[in-house]
């Protein structure tokens, strides 16, 4: 009669293994816990150029685009003030939010171009670096 031994990992084995997955994940980590910043950059500039587009279709529609005062709001209902829309359509279905929750900024005449639409980034308010810095349809 043949006896069978079980057989298991020894303690050195566990604590191998244990910092083998210690330094991937020290290696990993940072790596994938900037992703989601980069995500809402990313975000933000596909954002702007979708507004951009919807701006554009506003314009070739009405001669014009809307004024500063009648903002974004403009592409989703009819603006009420001068100059009014000769042959206004909707052009988007609602005006989104930036990727961190605020309004997106939008002037006409802008100081980068005809118009300038743009995200305040991270905190919300104008310049900053990395987060923080202004995502605009000015090409940052």
């Amino acid at each position: 009669m043949q006896r069978t031994v079980a057989r298991g990992f020894t303690l050195i084995e566990i604590m191998v293994v244990m910092v083998i997955i210690a330094i991937l994940a020290a290696l990993i980590v940072p790596r994938v816990m900037s992703r989601p910043d980069e995500a809402r950059r990313i975000a933000a500039r596909q954002d702007v150029a979708s507004i951009v587009q919807a701006l554009d279709l506003y314009k070739l529609d009405n001669g014009r685009y809307p004024t500063t005062e009648q903002g974004l709001a403009a592409l989703v209902t009819q603006p009420t003030t001068d100059p009014l829309p000769s042959n206004w359509k909707a052009c988007l279905d609602r005006v989104p939010n930036d990727p961190w929750g605020h309004p997106y900024q939008y002037a006409q005449p802008g100081q980068h171009g005809e118009i300038d639409v743009w995200s305040l980034g991270a905190d919300g308010k104008p310049g900053g670096e990395g987060n923080d810095a202004d995502i605009g349809n000015w090409g940052q």
